[in-house]
């Protein structure tokens, strides 16, 4: 039971992507923040259990990721579309994204040797993005305004998000300019 607990704990962060739109949508904030907390904790619990435990699988290498992204996808999404979250901002996480995908892709393709693996600048924007989001529900579900903030919190977000996502394709580049040249002649 252990060894598939960081996994259901990884499923439940994957539903709590499209249950915390709903719920945001349908404006539920207390539950919305309620639900966003659970999978901030769950992440927490599944990360501990993998790493310090041992308890990992091939699936979950996959999994984890994609439901911290598609958590913080939905919700700037969820929260630019009730208005809450400027458009702009929201595009330039999601430019990241797309960056980062293109990027993992176009090395793929090209066979470029490289491993994937989280940069800190990347780490750091991922953090600021999840405490962006979670101050922004707790405002919406405790009602306390948040204008002192922004828009200079939005634009700390974009920017470490923009730099991260350059980052990533500085990596990219450099793996694509090392892997092994094949020589004209084809021998």
């Amino acid at each position: 039971m252990l060894r598939h607990l960081p996994n259901m704990l990884t499923g439940l962060r994957l539903a709590a992507a499209p249950a915390t739109a709903g719920l945001l949508t349908t404006g539920h904030f207390e539950a919305a923040f309620g639900i966003f907390a659970f999978a901030g904790v769950s992440d927490a619990a599944d990360g501990f259990l993998a790493k310090r435990m041992g308890v990992t699988s091939r699936l979950g290498r996959f999994l984890d990721p994609a439901a911290d992204k598609a958590l913080l996808l939905a919700a700037f999404i969820t929260l630019t579309i009730i208005g809450d979250v400027p458009l702009w901002l929201t595009l330039a996480v999601l430019f990241r994204e797309v960056l980062l995908m293109c990027g993992i892709l176009v090395a793929l393709m090209a066979q470029a040797q490289i491993t994937v693996r989280p940069l800190f600048i990347g780490k750091t924007a991922t953090a600021l993005q999840i405490v962006y989001v979670s101050v922004h529900l707790a405002a919406l579900a405790f009602s306390f305004d948040l204008a002192p903030f922004e828009p200079v919190a939005g634009y700390t977000v974009a920017a470490l998000a923009l730099l991260s996502g350059l980052s990533y394709c500085g990596v990219w580049l450099r793996a694509l300019r090392s892997r092994p040249r094949e020589s004209a002649t084809g021998s």
